[in-house]
């Protein structure tokens, strides 16, 4: 197995990508690397992130820029975009990364992987790195990636078996609930789409396979129920973002500072973007973020079957509103961070690719489009065809707090529907 830089591994450097924490090497092995080596395995890498881990790309001034494997102009997504091309490339069998905001979603988007970003306290954290780390509120998860769904069933599952809560204070006592992971595999899903966020609509080719799946999934007996957000899933990421700079960059810039490095552009302009607030402001926020959540609770409550009057099992959404783009060009990520947010565990695995024969019609569609606002602009100003052709596009899964086994039940069920249809 590999790991994303962070995971502390005994005798090795966890630097999150500065330079001001290169040789102190880790005095133990995380939680997660003493489970994984009394199961047998043997842990054989870490890989690349971005520095301070905040954001969607992968470069940092010590270990320098990773390049997607199928054009090196274009970024494999991040953070845990080293990890990503690892697996990618057949280097590994099974990774393990971080999200905070889609950090394992995005790279396994972006080059054809599986990835499963859990609820926050499911698996365990205790011995991994992170930055502005005492930060509780829009917690760091780690989780599993690789090619497959069934590999991500089977490690989850090994680490949950394991009873990690016994080792780590912040793991839920929840053992592994084999009747859900069967029941949802048992009978037809009830799944939420969400085609459009509402603030980035996505490029022509995602909208185009998730119509295609979700025609599929109605095709097999499965029921589609529109997911109607409105103006939620951005008032979640407002709230959210607050977080993120609560300290007004301090922790960021204390470990750039310890050696001098350069600030990569886009960590710069996260410091540099809030002031730091009070502890009674740091409760307001808390209100706020609880109080989204309950109406993200109910609009899940809410949308129901048509016909059955029975709750959504699962939720379909794009994962990026692109495929893979130029460095230095990630800039939205909403689709995936309001499921951090929320803490709702969130599964991504590959559904097709940009095609230039599929996808040509699109031109017209791109030429006639309005633009809603600035982020929407800019990112119908990416779409370039002939450059993204061939380009990994995922989907993403989505289900309740600390419901991991009825999201990876649900993905195995949708990854064998759109594997058994390439063969038809």
């Amino acid at each position: 197995m590999t790991l994303k830089d962070q995971f502390d591994v005994h005798g090795y450097d966890s630097t999150l990508g500065y330079v001001g924490r290169a040789f102190n090497p880790a005095a133990r092995d995380c939680v997660l690397v003493s489970i994984l080596r009394q199961m047998g395995a043997v842990i054989i890498a870490k890989s690349n992130l971005p520095q301070s881990i905040m954001w969607c790309e992968t470069e940092n001034p010590l270990w320098g820029l990773t390049v997607h494997p199928r054009n090196p102009e274009f970024t494999p997504g991040g953070s845990t975009g080293g990890e990503g091309t690892l697996l990618a490339l057949r280097g590994s069998i099974v990774g393990w990364g971080t999200d905070i905001g889609g950090s394992i979603r995005i790279p396994s988007h972006m080059l054809g992987l599986c990835g499963l970003k859990p609820s926050s306290t499911r698996l365990p954290y205790h011995g991994v790195a992170v930055s502005t780390e005492g930060q509780e509120h829009v917690p760091s998860v780690i989780g599993p990636m690789s090619r497959n769904v069934e590999s991500l069933i089977s490690v989850t599952k090994a680490v949950v078996d394991s009873e990690p809560w016994r080792l780590d204070p912040k793991c839920s006592p929840l053992s592994w609930r084999a009747e859900a992971f069967v029941d949802i595999q048992s009978r037809p899903l009830i799944v939420g789409l969400m085609l459009d966020d509402g603030v980035v609509k996505p490029h022509p080719p995602i909208s185009r396979i998730l119509n295609e799946v979700a025609s599929k999934l109605r095709y097999a007996g499965h029921e589609l129920v529109p997911w109607t957000p409105g103006s939620l899933h951005q008032e979640c990421i407002n709230i959210m973002d607050q977080y993120y700079t609560a300290d007004g960059g301090e922790d960021i810039r204390r470990d750039v500072e310890a050696a001098g490095e350069p600030l990569i552009p886009h960590v710069e302009a996260l410091v540099n973007k809030g002031k730091p607030i009070s502890v009674y402001s740091y409760w307001q926020l808390n209100k706020q973020k609880v109080a989204a959540q309950k109406k993200f609770l109910d609009l899940w409550n809410s949308t129901v079957s048509p016909t059955t009057g029975k709750q959504i099992d699962v939720l379909l959404t794009p994962v990026m509103p692109h495929s893979a783009v130029p460095h230095r060009k990630c800039r939205w990520v909403g689709y995936t961070k309001v499921f951090n947010f929320v803490d709702y565990p969130a599964v991504v695995f590959s559904a097709g690719e940009v095609s230039k024969e599929l996808d040509s019609t699109s031109t017209a569609e791109m030429s006639a489009y309005q633009p809603r606002n600035d982020l929407d602009k800019w990112n119908w100003d990416m779409f370039d065809l002939e450059k993204m052709d061939g380009m990994s596009i995922g989907i993403q899964l989505v289900a309740r707090r600390l419901e991991e086994e009825k999201v990876l039940g649900a993905a195995k069920v949708i990854e064998a529907l759109l594997k058994a249809a390439k063969t038809i």
